[in-house]
């Protein structure tokens, strides 16, 4: 029958349209998910260097020792601070910003923080076991 062919014929178009559609979308999906996985592995680098500058500045470790440290385990371009409080803790934040794809810039950076405390071995404090812990 003539018109089946047409029919048949008519709808191979059709595929090749859908494909050009949802390939862009796919392609954002997929550079969405990659920017996401970045957001992740600073925020976790945030929080394995904020631990490892509690830890150095509990020891007593001097100030360029502590952020040699921090900067060795954060993010690029990580700031941190170093406070000493009363109740013997040393704590330690960890800020930065998570990376953008290139030719963005400053608009998909992502804030990212982490803070972590350490008991001050300074004062008598060390090797007591954990911060925190049911008493």
């Amino acid at each position: 029958m003539p018109g089946s062919e047409r029919a048949a014929g008519g709808d191979a178009g059709f595929v090749t349209a859908e494909a050009a559609a949802v390939l862009p979308a796919l392609v954002l999906l997929a550079a969405v998910l990659m920017w996401g996985i970045a957001v992740a592995t600073a925020q976790l680098r945030c929080v394995d260097a904020a631990r490892e500058g509690a830890r150095s500045a509990a020891r007593g470790d001097p100030p360029s020792v502590v952020a040699t440290a921090v900067r060795a385990a954060g993010p690029r371009g990580a700031a941190l601070r170093v406070r000493r409080g009363d109740d013997g803790l040393v704590r330690v934040r960890v800020t930065g910003r998570a990376p953008a794809f290139a030719g963005l810039g400053r608009v998909l950076t992502m804030p990212v923080a982490a803070e972590e405390a350490a008991l001050d071995e300074r004062i008598g404090g060390g090797g007591e076991g954990a911060v925190g812990g049911a008493g």
